[in-house]
């Protein structure tokens, strides 16, 4: 399961970054087109930020995180 949310993580940003771009290239009379990149933009920024803070909390449970510094005495 691990491995298809890092699948999903990476193709999520790569759409964000692909349709963020197109959004901000696109030609401002065309809006019909800029608010489709828009959405999808922002579908793909927050389906890569689900991925990503599940691979964060995957990590942390099954101990590949590095541990927490630890806090030196005064």
């Amino acid at each position: 399961m691990s491995k298809l949310i890092a699948i999903l993580n990476v193709v999520a940003w790569s759409g964000f970054w692909a349709f963020g771009y197109l959004a901000l290239t696109s030609d401002p009379t065309a809006s019909g087109r800029m608010v489709t990149a828009v959405v999808l933009a922002a579908l793909g920024a927050a389906a890569g930020l689900w991925a990503w803070f599940w691979i964060v909390r995957h990590s942390e449970e099954t101990g590949y995180a590095p541990a927490p510094p630890r806090a030196r005495p005064e």
